[in-house]
């Protein structure tokens, strides 16, 4: 069951007031994608920002604008350059649904980005909450928001059971939200949500004193804070392992295109084998002759839901005018250390060609 709250007319728009009269003296302002606002500029920032901190993006967003400054550049480009471009923010598959967003808007919309929410949170990768920050920051359009820092200022406030992925939890905030959100100044008031929430409601030590709702705020008049939202059950996180093949041949090295869905889906990564015993399999598979062998720096690597333990080795093949089975086409790229090819790469690629450049450098 959800809970039941219930919120006079009063109280909402004592709230509203106090929170936009905040923003007004103390909310962020100047942020990249607050100037010039589009909705396309405000929907790359959301999608950028879900799960990546501020000070993360800004480097991000900037480089992405310059590259794709509307709708129609972004859908005509390549999405490996795409990927390139989102190399290093994670949750990749965020980067190929603003692809193929992108695609759809010039495809039906004439490249313009549609203006009705249902419209909006038919696009992939983007819900309710995304659909409603888009039109009400940029728009000004009358929509309630509910992004992780709205839903932890608002389940302090009014006390509310539950954790973040809980569906009784997500029913018993919209409502809040909705009779919460005025019909005037409905971007001050959701852009000051989000930043009540990054910068005040924190999760681990709110700034309660400072917050404009702190006399109204259920949480703070209990001294609860710490236990709203309250935490998601905890399940043992799988491990997994991987041995990665660097295969290298002077300044190159093969990279493999992994499929478009799944981890890491379309950007390019390293052949692998379970166990370490399987390489020279995989090289005879693979066409390859090994001149000499080494083991790179073993690390793990933690996604949402399991720990990959990665253990990379590097090979070095034998020299140019012996002739190899694999030659470059859509799914395999012999990358270039020295020149950085532009595609999409996973954190964990960028790291092993990192030692790989320093061992590269050292030698030559």
């Amino acid at each position: 069951m959800t809970q039941s709250i219930t919120i006079s007319s009063t109280s909402a728009t004592d709230f509203s007031n106090a929170v936009v009269n905040w923003y007004h003296k103390q909310g962020r302002k100047h942020l990249p994608w607050q100037q010039n606002k589009t909705p396309y500029r405000v929907w790359i920032s959301e999608i950028m920002l879900q799960q990546t901190q501020v000070a993360t993006v800004i480097p991000f967003y900037q480089r992405f604008m310059e590259s794709f400054p509307n709708i129609t550049a972004l859908a005509n480009a390549e999405q490996d350059l795409v990927l390139h471009h989102w190399t290093g923010l994670g949750y990749y598959a965020r980067a190929r649904n603003l692809h193929k967003a992108a695609q759809i808007m010039r495809d039906e919309y004439n490249g313009e980005f549609p203006q009705h929410i249902e419209q909006v949170i038919a696009l992939p990768g983007i819900g309710r909450s995304t659909a409603g920050a888009i039109l009400s920051l940029a728009l000004k359009q009358h929509h309630p928001i509910l992004d992780g820092n709205v839903k932890r200022v608002l389940s302090r406030h009014y006390m509310v059971e539950g954790y973040n992925g809980q569906s009784k939890y997500e029913k018993t905030l919209w409502p809040i939200a909705e009779v919460l959100t005025p019909a005037k100044h409905v971007d001050a008031f959701n852009q000051a949500m989000m930043d009540l929430g990054a910068t005040l409601c924190t999760r681990s030590k709110p700034d309660c004193p400072h917050c404009p709702i702190t006399t109204t705020c259920l949480a703070n008049a209990s001294n609860e804070q710490q236990h709203f939202p309250q935490k998601k059950p905890k399940k043992k996180v799988p491990e997994r392992s991987v041995t990665m093949l660097v295969l290298k041949q002077g300044e190159k090295i093969l990279m493999i295109k992994r499929p478009p869905s799944g981890i890491w889906g379309g950007l390019y990564g390293f052949p692998e084998t379970k166990t370490i015993d399987n390489i020279d399999n995989e090289l005879i598979e693979l066409g390859v002759k090994a001149i000499e062998q080494r083991t790179l720096t073993a690390f793990r690597h933690t996604f949402s839901h399991f720990h990959l333990d990665i253990t990379p080795i590097l090979i070095e093949c034998q020299p140019k005018q012996h002739e190899l089975r694999i030659s470059e086409s859509e799914s395999h790229l012999w990358y270039n250390i020295a020149s950085r090819d532009t595609v999409g790469l996973a954190a964990a690629s960028c790291k092993i060609l990192d030692e790989v450049r320093e061992l590269y450098h050292a030698l030559t």
